[in-house]
């Protein structure tokens, strides 16, 4: 749950005297095994204000990946987790450059500060006094642009052209992927904003087909990891687009992928390499997308792997060298005729434990491999491939 912040807490933390104590807290160590020890050395200085300290150090420690630049805010545990990272923050605020943007449920400012790079005005807005105040600590630069307010997600109080939403996505303290379940439920939003423009975040989770939702829904991940969808209505959608897989990266040029592009691949025997999609892309539906555009094929129609005789730029490849039934057996005695040892295994369509097969095949060798194990057809079957 982490430390319970008070705005008095926020107040101190924000003040020339609360940065000195920061500062002094941040030269501790603060790890498991020295926390005991760090505490009693800041509470003979900072007394009942230790705890406000240690909390805040620790969780800015947390942030550095996910929000860089923000060193000096302000974060309480839950808010951190659910602070949308900076790079999808931004790609989101790139739609929307140019138009007014109210992000009803604002927390601690995460993505209105990238909204008020691109918008000329942004409204956020919380019922969380505590948030609220860490947002009007973590955004000073941009004040110019942004408005902070207690309201409600649900009572409409302002006529911006875009309304951005992030419900919480617990319920009865446990993940929820139910709409009707997060904080607000997904179908209030929508009748509280109908006919505007709206933009949901959502858990990447969700059934999106269940949803029947009418406008776009982007699934996007950042770094290989699928980080979530937003649901964009009908006046923000690109015509003709209600899927869209878009890839971010800290080191790359992003791309994105939709299901108004051409889905029409072959039907052919494995190729020369094995690939596995990016999860935004296969959260979205859109591997056959993804195959059309760069000249590749499935294993199996109903499994995401994909194969060709190239690899994609920027995409992770599996050379085969044989492929077997799978049958333990036969592929123990196979991996050990080529000298395996650490060895990777990426499975789909298949009830398997990856680790508890690698524990019943023993490799023992030198010789980096990789398995991958899926059903073509009823099937059951093995690629053996090298370790890229």
């Amino acid at each position: 749950m982490g430390y319970a912040f008070s705005r008095d807490d926020v107040a101190y933390l924000g003040s020339a005297a609360g940065t000195a104590a920061l500062t002094e807290a941040n030269e501790f160590a603060l790890t498991p095994k020295s926390l005991l020890g760090d505490l009693e050395k800041l509470r003979r200085t900072h007394g009942d204000r230790t705890a406000a300290l240690v909390e805040t150090v620790r969780l800015r420690r947390r942030a550095v990946t996910k929000l860089p630049g923000a060193g000096e805010w302000l974060f309480t545990d839950d808010a951190l987790q659910q602070a949308t990272p900076t790079a999808v923050a931004r790609h989101r605020a790139d739609r929307l450059a140019g138009r007014t943007v109210h992000d009803v449920t604002c927390s601690i400012g995460a993505e209105l500060a990238e909204l008020a790079r691109t918008c000329p005005a942004v409204i956020g807005s919380d019922l969380d006094d505590v948030r609220l105040a860490m947002a009007a600590h973590n955004l000073p630069d941009a004040t110019g642009n942004i408005l902070l307010a207690k309201a409600d997600a649900l009572q409409p109080c302002s006529r911006a052209e875009v309304v951005i939403a992030d419900p919480a996505r617990r319920a009865d303290g446990r993940r929820t992927h139910d709409p009707a379940k997060l904080q607000p439920p997904l179908p209030d939003l929508l009748e509280a904003y109908a006919g505007r423009d709206l933009a949901v975040k959502c858990a990447p989770g969700l059934d999106f087909d269940k949803l029947a939702w009418a406008g776009e829904v982007e699934v996007v991940s950042l770094d290989g990891a699928v980080r979530e969808a937003c649901l964009w209505s009908p006046g923000l959608a690109e015509s003709g687009v209600t899927r869209r897989a878009t890839v971010l990266s800290s080191t790359g040029k992003p791309w994105s992928l939709a299901d108004a592009d051409p889905d029409d691949i072959p039907e052919r025997e494995p190729g020369e390499w094995i690939m596995d999609p990016d999860g935004a892309v296969v959260r979205a539906g859109l591997v056959r997308h993804y195959a059309a555009k760069h000249g590749l094929w499935q294993l199996d129609p109903r499994i995401a792997y994909l194969t060709g005789d190239t690899v994609p730029e920027g995409m992770r490849g599996f050379r085969i060298l044989d492929r077997m039934d799978f049958r333990e057996k036969p592929l123990r005695a196979e991996l050990h005729r080529r000298d395996c040892g650490p060895l990777e295994i990426l499975t789909r369509g298949v009830d398997l434990d990856p680790d508890a097969l690698r524990s019943k095949l023993k490799p023992k060798g030198s010789v980096p491999h990789t398995l991958v194990v899926t059903r073509i057809g009823r099937t059951a079957t093995v690629f053996l491939c090298a370790t890229p």
